[in-house]
């Protein structure tokens, strides 16, 4: 199995069930049988320029977006960025990132891919893959690319959804003076659930976290967080130790 036409599968399947699409309905669209669409979703059939450019069309995509197929990085330049030798945040090439969303009550996650873009060392690119619950109540996968911005004591990532260009997020996070796995980070931008302006207090990870209780109480928003966001009529996240 190819490694590209596995990663373009993966990105069809994605992008269907993002406009609630079943593999029928696209196998219809372009006039392919269940059977085939499937085996280009598990890239076991590599697909002709055409028919990749028939799947874009039908999922209102560009066929870049199918075939954003990114080289492996060197060992050397996995953790050893050019932009800074100490923190761990700096050099990581992936992050974790959770935040809870009262609306459905539900602990979400996410995960951070940076790039350094090619042929322009030192600027810095990132994915972020978000789980989801739609309205009807059906879990998705939300997919947003966008651009990493260094300086001392934050780190800021600008994204897009790419399946709604309308919704453009920021998040930032703190680079811990310590040592640490985790640091506190905001996201804000446009809640793709309703449309609505909105702002999640989030963490940023080294490593996988479990969905446990105590780890959902760190990303609760607490009386002492309300009462100085009041007084200073502002939304904030400071950079503590948890």
């Amino acid at each position: 199995m190819s490694k590209v036409s596995e990663h373009i599968g993966g990105r069809i399947r994605m992008y269907r069930k993002a406009r609630e699409m079943t593999l029928q309905q696209l196998a219809d669209s372009i006039h392919k049988s269940r059977a085939s669409v499937s085996k280009y979703e598990n890239g076991e059939i590599t697909l002709d320029v055409e028919t990749l450019f028939e799947i874009a069309q039908v999922l209102m995509v560009s066929p870049s977006q199918l075939m954003d197929v990114r080289p492996p990085m060197p060992k050397s330049a996995e953790t050893s960025p050019n932009h800074s030798a100490k923190s761990p945040f700096f050099q990581a090439k992936r992050l974790y990132f959770y935040f809870y969303d009262g609306r459905y009550k539900r602990l979400k996650d996410g995960i951070i891919d940076i790039y350094e873009r090619e042929n322009a060392p030192g600027n810095y690119e990132a994915t972020l893959s978000i789980s989801a619950v739609t309205p009807t109540g059906r879990s998705s996968e939300i997919y947003y690319t966008g651009k990493v911005v260094y300086s001392d004591m934050l780190i800021r990532f600008s994204f897009v959804n790419q399946c709604n260009a309308l919704e453009e997020d920021l998040l930032y996070i703190f680079n811990p003076l310590e040592i640490r796995d985790s640091t506190d980070g905001l996201l804000c931008g446009i809640s793709s659930a309703d449309l609505m302006p909105c702002a999640f207090k989030c963490l940023v990870t080294l490593t996988p976290q479990e969905h446990t209780e105590h780890f959902k109480q760190q990303l609760l928003i607490t009386k002492k967080e309300l009462q100085k966001w009041q007084k200073l009529n502002m939304l904030i996240v400071d950079n503590r130790g948890l």
